[in-house]
């Protein structure tokens, strides 16, 4: 047996019901880990010199903000908080695209604190009791 696979096969299994049973200020605070976690990849591939995996784990930072977190924005609803966490999500997005470029890794530092502050806000708000049912998500380290 291939515990390696059987292990990602787990994991995949875990995130996919996370993401099912997840209540939408879940959803954001899901989507806030998994931007964290991908900015925490992208330094130490920095640090270790592994332009490689520096390069996609921004890409898929830049990618969880843009296509997660920023489109999933109502910028009617939301109102003026709305549209200030979109150009949040924009300045976030240069600033790790212009520390890619740069190979530099404060600009990333800065994202990832602007993602952990964000993250505990919703984090929050999410674990509010909805009504005593709902189990609230999961605490989790924002920087490793």
């Amino acid at each position: 047996m291939n515990f390696s696979s059987a292990a990602k096969a787990y994991s995949k299994v875990g995130i996919e019901t996370a993401v099912g049973s997840a209540d939408p200020l879940g959803l954001v605070v899901m989507l806030y880990d998994g931007a964290i976690l991908a900015v925490n990849k992208a330094l130490a591939g920095l640090r270790d010199r592994n332009m490689r995996l520096k390069g996609e784990s921004v890409s898929k930072a830049i990618q969880i903000i843009e296509e997660g977190l920023r489109a999933s924005l109502d910028r009617k609803a939301g109102g003026n908080i709305a549209l200030q966490l979109d150009s949040l999500y924009e300045y976030m997005c240069q600033r790790l695209l212009l520390a890619s470029v740069a190979n530099d890794a404060a600009p990333m530092n800065e994202v990832a604190r602007l993602l952990a502050d964000l993250r505990e806000s919703w984090w929050s708000l999410a674990s509010r009791p909805a009504g005593g049912t709902q189990a609230a998500p999961q605490r989790v380290t924002a920087r490793a």
